[in-house]
């Protein structure tokens, strides 16, 4: 192989890369604005925005506007230099002590384009307790984490979501009037309500998003507590020991 064939090979590498940090950097993004942000042709970062797909880095995640979002793959992997397997291993000490702390069922999940995938559950030691499994894909805007997402968002991209359509989720959602009342509440206080509303009725919950270094939004923890169990007074110290859970985890993924 000639030093021109090695150089043109190594910059189309670098090319790829850089195609996928500016995708996890502004997800979700076209390739009109790629191509206009990194200054190279639209045909060269839609190859990359191909090679990534196949690789399973990237997915489109808007398929009317043909944008595109990084999968949980790119997470994964990131976050394997702390030495743990995934996100789940470093996010489960601090969810069974936040279980611990407030005696109830506390779910972890990770955003993934327009939904949060749970991936970690630590159960309430009471008879009666909130129960979702390990492996449930719900919309955004169907719980509480995923609202505080939402907020953390920002007004832009929580718009590009809220304008998409929900298909196949088998129940009830509030409106966009509605999600835009409680993702500027969340943004004001830093979380999430959800009492008994949306999804899951007999059900009250506090959702905070977990944000990485740069302040974007990549999992959220959910508070679940039976309505009959739920106690008003109690919310904003029960909210402030899920924001430190939120807290910590952000900051162990920040240091990675």
């Amino acid at each position: 192989m000639t030093e021109k064939t090695n150089s043109s090979a190594m910059n189309s590498v670098l090319s790829t890369l850089r195609v996928l940090e500016e995708v996890a950097a502004r997800q979700p993004i076209g390739v009109s604005e790629l191509a206009r942000v990194m200054e190279i042709p639209k045909s060269s970062v839609q190859r990359c925005l191909v090679t990534l797909q196949q690789a399973g880095w990237l997915r489109i995640v808007d398929p009317e506007r043909t944008r595109w979002g990084v999968t949980m793959k790119a997470l994964a992997i990131g976050l394997r230099g702390a030495g743990e397997e995934d996100l789940r291993e470093l996010a489960k000490p601090v969810i069974k002590r936040l279980a611990a702390d407030t005696g109830e069922t506390v779910h972890f999940a990770l955003r993934d384009g327009d939904d949060i995938v749970v991936i970690l559950r630590e159960d309430s030691t009471h008879a009666v307790r909130v129960f979702v499994e390990v492996g449930a894909r719900l919309p955004l805007r169907a719980t509480s984490a995923g609202v505080a997402i939402l907020a953390a968002l920002g007004e832009d991209e929580a718009s590009e979501v809220l304008g998409r359509e929900v298909k196949d989720f088998p129940e009830p959602l509030p409106s966009v009037t509605e999600l835009w009342a409680a993702i500027d509440r969340s943004a004001e206080r830093g979380y999430a309500v959800n009492m008994s509303a949306w999804y899951r009725p007999h059900v009250a919950s506090i959702g905070v998003a977990v944000t990485n270094a740069a302040g974007r939004p990549i999992a959220g923890i959910t508070l679940s507590i039976p309505e009959l169990r739920y106690e008003p007074e109690h919310e904003e110290e029960l909210a402030q020991l899920v924001r430190a859970a939120a807290a910590e985890i952000g900051e162990q993924v920040s240091a990675v």
